[in-house]
Order: structure tokens, then C-alpha cells, then sequence
């Protein structure tokens, strides 16, 4: 059984989510269009890429990505449980983040052989969070907990804690958030929006991306 060194979780999940300033959320309904959408996200200059369990087409997405897509780093989002580690685990993914927290994910997420973040909402849970080792985590969601402010706030008390924001970000603010030393990457599907997706709309998305991968930290 895998136990994480909180260092290496650490160091492991900055890695990968340091790669690029955006990651993409991405809900896939139909698993043809996994592949063809993580090769215009990554030629675009977003590599890191987190397929949501929202659709019955997720787990067989990550492992398509994962196949046939070797240059992206697919990730699982919206994780709730230790089945959904031990399935997306399977499936290949290459980390986890989860919405929030539970005892019971902390515990299976320590014995996972992929990185996990968690996600926080206030200055308890993320206590908790640190508590079990954790130091890189999921502000979900980010807006409507506090946003920019929030994590201003809490870079006194946890100044080792890294963050990636989601929710209520867009283009238009993710530079502002982006600044702050403690953000590491922010969290969104403006890039790759469902309706897009659903229309194979390969170039608007590129663009989209593109855009994004400009974004400076």
C-alpha cells in the first residue's frame, strides 16, 4: 500500500499542475470526442487536463486520452468516494481532485498510488486537509467562497498551502488569480465548454485554449 510523504505528494502535484496556468474541466458525454478534444488542448498549450466522473463516458475517456494521447496528463475530477480513486485509478488517470473532503477519501487517498487534491472551502477544512498531509489543494468553489480575498487571507496562516481555485473563473479573472503566490493553477471549462464539445468544435476550442496558455503566473 502506497503512503505518501507529504513532501513527495507535494512536490508530485506541483508537477503536474505547474505545467500549464489553466486546467481545463472538462465533461466528456461521449467518448469519441475524448481524444480528438485532448489533442486540441494540449497542441493549444494546456496539457493538464481533468475529465469530471459527470458522465457515464468518463472512465472510458481518461483511459482513451490515456492511450492514445501519451503527451496529455489526464487527470479524474469530481471524485467523491474511495470506489471512484480505486475506478479512476484503473482507468489510468494520472491524479484525482475532489469537490471537497471526507475522512473516509483522505483514507483511501493514502493508500493511492496517484497523487490526490483535495478540496477545501474554509480555513477548517483546510486545517484538516494539512492535517493528513495534504498541502496542495482544490478551492471549490473559489468565487463563492471568497475568491482572490480568501486566498489572500489564508497565505498568512498556511503559507506552505498551494491552491487551485475553481469555480467562478474565467478568462477574464484567472490572470488575477493566477498572481497570487500561493495559486498554482486555476480550474475551469470556459476553454472547453460542453456545448462545444458537443459540436466537435475542435477550432473554437483551440482558440479558446490558446488564449488561456497565455495567461502569465
Amino acid at each position: 500500500m502506497t503512503l505518501w510523504d507529504p513532501d513527495e505528494r507535494a512536490a508530485a502535484v506541483e508537477t503536474i499542475l505547474g505545467q500549464a496556468p489553466a486546467l481545463p474541466v472538462l465533461t466528456i458525454e461521449d467518448v469519441e470526442a475524448a481524444v480528438p478534444l485532448a489533442r486540441t488542448l494540449v497542441a493549444a498549450g494546456l496539457p493538464v487536463l481533468e475529465v469530471t466522473l459527470r458522465s457515464e463516458a468518463a472512465l472510458a475517456a481518461i483511459a482513451r486520452i490515456r492511450s492514445e494521447v501519451p503527451e496529455a496528463v489526464v487527470g479524474a475530477g469530481t471524485v467523491l468516494d474511495g470506489g471512484d480513486l480505486d475506478r479512476v485509478t484503473e482507468a489510468g488517470a494520472s491524479f484525482a481532485i475532489s469537490p471537497g473532503s471526507s475522512r473516509e477519501l483522505y483514507a483511501a487517498a493514502a493508500g493511492a498510488s496517484i497523487p490526490f487534491i483535495p478540496g477545501i472551502a474554509t480555513a477548517s477544512e483546510l486545517m484538516q486537509g494539512l492535517a493528513k498531509g495534504h498541502r496542495c489543494f482544490k478551492l471549490f468553489p473559489a468565487s463563492a467562497a471568497g475568491g482572490i480575498d480568501l486566498l489572500k487571507a489564508f497565505a498568512g496562516p498556511f503559507a506552505r498551502a498551494r491552491f487551485c481555485p475553481t469555480g467562478g473563473i474565467s478568462q477574464a479573472n484567472a490572470a488575477s488569480y493566477l498572481a497570487l503566490g500561493n495559486v498554482l493553477t486555476v480550474g475551469g471549462s470556459w476553454m472547453a465548454p460542453t456545448r462545444l464539445i458537443r459540436a466537435g468544435d475542435w477550432e473554437a476550442i483551440a482558440a479558446l485554449a490558446r488564449e488561456c496558455a497565455g495567461l502569465r503566473r
